[in-house]
């Protein structure tokens, strides 16, 4: 009978709540839920765990048993994972080891899964030296979700260590890694993981092409990430959403805006809110602010309500296009259409009233928030006053930011950048001298360019690369060239020590 109920429960992947406590019922009185090992009992807590969501009915039945097997444990951290608390998988591993009870490859594989959730990177580490002293390190499975772990932790390098170390790799761990360079702000090795990933014979699926369009995205690479959009057509992967959006969102951010509404124009999937938000901003960082408002207007006619994310692409874009009005409307309008605006909406608004320089508006709308301003805020109104040369808001702001330890390079730099417009050398100095005081140190700006696929990168006033002499005689050139058709460099933000030469030449790169 139990070697019968073993397998009938193998294949079962739900029931309800009275059927569960039936067969808990019955595992007692039969015998079976206090047998050393019993498949029955394991799976009877995954589905309390999993199945129902009832942690802890799985962990007042994982109390009642005399000898919990691993299986038992397992599936009780399992049951953590996607709990409120995912940490707590952790204290359970550690309890496990304390009581001498046996972990396996698939006790380790879950705990690291919750400490992915909640980005655990020392708690990852301590489970990664277990993984190796027990030696589990050779498991596919195991090392893939451990490469995930440091990958979204940050840990780059360790993800790309336990890469380099696996003895078997699979598709998901070469997903793991792209992924992790592509978000860990690795584009290049991201994209370099993609073609070695196809030289070795593994064919890319929908999680490889994210991972590999992000970083197109993340470059400007356009060539490539049009030939890896021919790629998705040819094996049909654009039956993804999540893929098309990936798609709309790269061809956006190389420049391609309306190739990127043809994607969107053309899908043969369902949209989902992703992809409208994610048109509603490409349009948004093109200035395309009526095109990302029509956009905005049809997703709502369409039955899709706009979420946060929505407003907040169609408010950019109405800052971006000067649509001041009507951004000012749409933001007052949240709260009626159920979305509550957060920092990022009150961010855009008070950027927005900024730039039309209604400098007031947006400091009494900072003052007024149901929320303590957040920094960015404040350096948003900040560079807002540096525009509209307004010294009193600038000192107000400034204030601020002092009063909330920000001690960032650009707070002083916009500051003086005011100071120096209304030519107020004596403040500029000041600036200037609690910058050293305060041993603060002005970023150099930074580019990147793609050219025949090799991307460059430049910092401001850059002479480190090979052909620094030609890009600043080119520079030169196109400097003329403006000049000519009338260009004047805005040069009242620049310091007064630099000579009338010195300002004309910070028209150039990064």
């Amino acid at each position: 009978m139990a070697g019968s109920l073993d397998s009938l429960l193998s294949k079962c992947t739900t029931l309800s709540l009275p059927h569960t406590k039936q067969l808990h019922a019955h595992l007692f009185t039969t015998g079976q839920f206090q047998l050393p090992m019993s498949p029955s009992r394991s799976k009877l807590l995954e589905l309390y765990a999993l199945s129902l969501g009832n942690l802890s009915f799985a962990i007042l039945a994982f109390s009642q048993i005399r000898t919990p097997s691993t299986n038992d444990w397992n599936a009780i951290i399992r049951g953590f994972i996607q709990s409120p608390n995912p940490t707590n998988a952790f204290a359970w591993y550690k309890s496990m080891i304390s009581k001498s009870r046996k972990v396996d490859a698939l006790t380790c594989s879950f705990v690291l899964k919750a400490c992915a959730r909640v980005l655990a990177r020392l708690e990852s580490i301590q489970i990664h030296t277990h993984i190796v002293r027990k030696g589990f390190i050779a498991d596919a499975l195991l090392g893939t979700t451990l490469l995930d772990v440091y990958a979204k932790v940050g840990d780059i390098d360790s993800a790309e260590k336990v890469f380099d170390e696996m003895v078997k790799r699979d598709i998901a761990s070469w997903n793991a890694l792209i992924s992790g360079f592509a978000q860990g702000s690795k584009p290049t090795e991201a994209l370099s993981l993609f073609n070695r990933m196809e030289i070795d014979g593994f064919k890319p699926n929908e999680i490889s092409v994210l991972g590999a369009l992000s970083a197109c995205a993340q470059l400007g690479d356009f060539k490539l990430g049009e030939k890896i959009h021919g790629y998705i057509k040819d094996e049909r992967l654009d039956m993804n959403a999540q893929v098309c959006n990936a798609v709309i969102d790269m061809y956006a951010k190389c420049g391609f805006v309306d190739k990127a509404y043809l994607v969107f124009e053309s899908m043969s999937c369902k949209k989902d809110i992703v992809t409208w938000n994610t048109m509603i901003m490409a349009f948004a960082m093109h200035g395309e602010g009526c095109k990302a408002l029509e956009l905005f207007e049809k997703m709502d006619q369409s039955g899709v309500n706009p979420d946060d994310v929505s407003y907040l692409a169609v408010l950019c874009a109405c800052n971006h296009g000067g649509l001041v009005e009507e951004g000012f409307r749409l933001f007052n309008s949240m709260e009626m259409c159920g979305v509550k605006p957060n920092v990022k909406h009150y961010g855009s608004v008070v950027d927005l009233l900024g730039r039309a320089g209604r400098l007031h508006e947006a400091y009494d709308i900072v003052n007024s928030m149901p929320t303590m301003p957040d920094i960015v805020l404040w350096q948003t109104l900040l560079g807002a006053s540096r525009t509209h040369k307004n010294v009193e808001i600038a000192e107000t702001v400034s204030r601020k930011l002092v009063e909330m330890g920000s001690n960032h390079c650009g707070d002083f730099v916009l500051l003086s950048n005011v100071y120096a417009a209304r030519e107020r050398w004596a403040d500029v100095g000041r600036v200037r001298e609690a910058m050293k005081n305060r041993d603060v140190k002005k970023v150099p700006g930074l580019s990147y360019i793609e050219d025949n696929g090799v991307i460059h990168k430049f910092y401001n006033a850059d002479k480190s690369h090979e052909s620094w002499r030609e890009i600043y005689a080119k520079l030169d050139e196109i400097r003329f060239r403006v000049k000519e058709y009338g260009y004047v460099a805005e040069t009242s933000f620049v310091l007064h020590d630099i000579g009338r030469g010195g300002q004309g030449k910070c028209f150039g790169s990064s």
